[in-house]
């Protein structure tokens, strides 16, 4: 190895790590705290260093030694202060017990102001220890047992008060508990966190001995980095050390300036489907229900106008007029069919309802009110429609998603042309290599069919449902020819084109992803 050549490339950091661990050799190889401490370096200056000198094969990891170490989250600090949330609960009870109350577990979430899970997992542990029981009515009531867990938690939040400390220090009870209530993937919301604590000693390598004997030798100049009038012009760069450049080492990436892939994916679609002669449509992200599902043949029965499945504007509830005569015959096809040869649901139509306003729900109430402005024929439409729907969210569910929705209209349209344009979107937007289609029901459709697509990790997907408009939804809107009509889940669309596993990270925040992520189209 050519010293002097290494000795050039040290940087000033390397040069003080080498030295301090050279003068310490003869008591062994040294901690990363006793480093610090020698080579007067930071954390973050040492730990830079120590990387350097490892991958020179200067310095090598003598020993390493790894330990669980406990400490408090923001939520354990909190109940330092405020007592968590198992102690909250059984001091409630039992001083209710006392006066002669009685408390449901929905009055003590009111009273104590905690979250129905806070509630729940407490409530299940004070039960299995026997501290309390859940009584006729739901009641709940002390035993007058103790809580081990509860007086557990109390001691571990004194002990662990501002000084971490080592998982293995506490007894085994203690720690089955830390372990219970420890920050897991999934659930942050917890007192303790447990962090791998990993200690290092260190040694010098014979080449990193050698180095730092040459530089003791030949002594350590002052580094400088640029050259500067001062140091021409009185002659002392002559004893400075200029740092190397290295112009085989490739540049930093530079992070230029893009748009998020999700919004480069929807671009590309509305591209791709203006090139195919769809002429786009838009509407409000506020509906009336009669838009949303009236116009739609959906019965006012139906599951979907449930509250768990809509959100309802709560100012202003109802809009004053819907225009006419597409009301009239909206009402009348859903009481007894009106004027298009069905029988209609037989029900009493509420046109109360039909004008109370909520979100969105589905892209079709825009093609509802296109096939009411009078579209042209033959024609085809499409719009990229933001909805929402009340739903538990997980990989492939939100309560906010986009849809692509499309309409095409003619003499000559059949369902032999869904089934085509439905494989032509899969495989043109959403890049998919398998597809199939299952039969499917919906109310305003008929025949109806689903699209699914293999997602690589994920398995079969479902991308939307499509179907042929029935008279019931066509005529009411002054249309009389053959509909077809499809709403696809953009954002599923979107996970297999941009290689995505889960549907939240089409809306993240992480600068490294967005600007790695790259789409197929």
């Amino acid at each position: 190895m050519d010293i002097s050549s290494l000795i050039g490339s040290l940087h000033p950091l390397e040069i003080k790590v080498l030295l301090a661990l050279r003068d310490a050799r003869s008591r062994g190889p040294m901690k990363e705290q006793q480093l610090e401490q020698t080579a007067a370096l930071e954390p973050s200056q040492l730990s830079m260093a120590v990387e350097w000198l490892l991958a020179k094969s200067l310095l090598s990891v003598a020993s390493q030694k790894t330990t669980p170490v406990v400490s408090l989250t923001k939520i354990g600090a909190q109940y330092f202060e405020k007592y968590a949330p198992i102690e909250r609960i059984l001091s409630t009870v039992r001083k209710a017990g006392q006066t002669g109350k009685r408390l449901t577990i929905q009055d003590i979430q009111s009273q104590e102001g905690l979250e129905p899970t806070e509630v729940s997992g407490a409530v299940g542990c004070l039960k299995k220890e026997g501290a309390i029981r859940i009584v006729a009515g739901g009641h709940v009531e002390s035993t007058g047992g103790p809580s081990p867990t509860a007086e557990a938690i109390r001691e571990l939040l004194k002990q662990l008060h501002g000084t971490p400390r080592d998982l293995q220090a506490f007894p085994e009870p203690m720690r089955r508990v830390i372990e219970q209530h420890a920050v897991k993937r999934g659930n942050a919301n917890e007192p303790f966190r447990i962090d791998d604590h990993v200690e290092r000693t260190f040694a010098l390598t014979p080449d990193g001995l050698g180095a730092a004997d040459a530089l003791v030798q030949q002594g350590v100049a002052d580094e400088v980095s640029q050259l500067s009038p001062e140091l021409l012009k009185d002659g002392s760069w002559r004893t400075k050390r200029f740092r190397k450049y290295t112009i085989s080492l490739r540049a930093p990436r530079i992070a230029s300036g893009k748009r998020h892939p999700y919004r480069e994916f929807l671009d590309r679609v509305k591209t791709k489907l203006v090139s195919m002669g769809f002429q786009e449509m838009r509407g409000s992200l506020i509906e009336t229900e009669f838009w949303n599902m009236d116009a739609l043949y959906m019965p006012q029965f139906h599951p979907a106008r449930d509250i768990h499945d809509v959100y309802f504007v709560k100012e202003p509830t109802h809009v004053s007029e819907i225009a006419e005569p597409f009301f009239s015959r909206v009402a009348a096809a859903h009481r007894n069919g009106g004027n298009t040869g069905s029988t209609g649901w037989g029900y009493d139509f509420n046109e109360e309802r039909a004008r109370r306003l909520v979100l969105r729900s589905q892209g079709t109430a825009v093609s509802a009110r296109t096939l009411a402005a009078g579209p042209q024929t033959p024609g085809k439409y499409f719009s990229i429609a933001r909805c929402f729907r009340y739903d538990q969210v997980d990989a492939t569910h939100a309560t906010d998603f986009f849809q692509v929705e499309g309409i095409v209209l003619g003499r000559d349209i059949n369902f032999r042309t869904l089934l085509g344009l439905l494989e032509l979107f899969a495989r043109e937007v959403a890049q998919a290599k398998e597809i199939k289609f299952l039969p499917a029901y919906f109310p305003f459709t008929e025949p109806s069919v689903e699209l699914h697509v293999q997602h690589p990790r994920l398995g079969w997907m479902e991308l939307g449902g499509a179907g042929l408009f029935r008279p019931e939804v066509t005529l009411p809107l002054g249309v009389d020819v053959p509909v077809i009509a499809w709403g696809l889940g953009l954002d599923r669309m979107a996970m297999v084109a941009l290689g995505i596993h889960d549907i939240r990270e089409l809306f993240t925040g992480d600068l490294d992803m967005i600007r790695t992520t790259r789409g197929k189209f």
